[in-house]
């Protein structure tokens, strides 16, 4: 038991936060996401915020921040083939440009990409199995975008 406390103490005093834990100063809460509809990185950061001091709004007037996901693009290009010309991996990327301005309109996040990759094997055996490891990829490719977009705002809010 002593030693569970020992741990939750180490953790708290080194700066550790659980996920869903992220800060963003009073004054811009509360925020709305603006993004295309079906925006898979909008989903990841909801899901991330779940729990947290964070709040999200629908009504765009009622924000005090605007974090707007500009673009969510994916593709992928052939990585390796074998003799017979057959492709062995591809190369995914998942490629999203995002910005954030505050009520009055000001620009508080410059436009940014991020460009995630990730090399992705293609045998012959169980392409079913494949396309869906290739979209479980892509919906981790949204989750970490959601998480590294909610690190910058933090870097440049607080």
């Amino acid at each position: 038991m002593g030693f569970v406390v020992a741990a939750i103490l180490f953790a708290a005093g080194c700066g550790f936060q659980l996920r869903g834990s992220v800060e963003v100063p009073p004054e811009y809460n509360p925020i709305f996401v603006q993004s295309v509809g079906g925006s898979t990185v909008r989903s990841a950061i909801e899901d991330l915020l779940v729990g947290s001091k964070v709040r999200l709004t629908e009504d765009r007037g009622e924000a005090k921040l605007v974090l707007r996901i500009l673009s969510e693009q994916r593709s992928s290009r052939v990585a390796a083939v074998d003799a017979n010309g057959k492709t062995l991996a591809y190369e995914l990327h998942y490629v999203v440009r995002f910005d954030a301005l505050d009520a009055s309109g000001q620009q508080r996040v410059p436009p940014q990409t991020l460009d995630l990759q990730r090399n992705f094997d293609n045998p012959d055996v169980e392409v079913l199995g494949k396309q869906l490891e290739e979209e479980l990829i892509y919906e981790d490719f949204a989750t970490d975008a959601a998480d590294r977009i909610l690190m910058r705002l933090r870097a440049v809010l607080v």
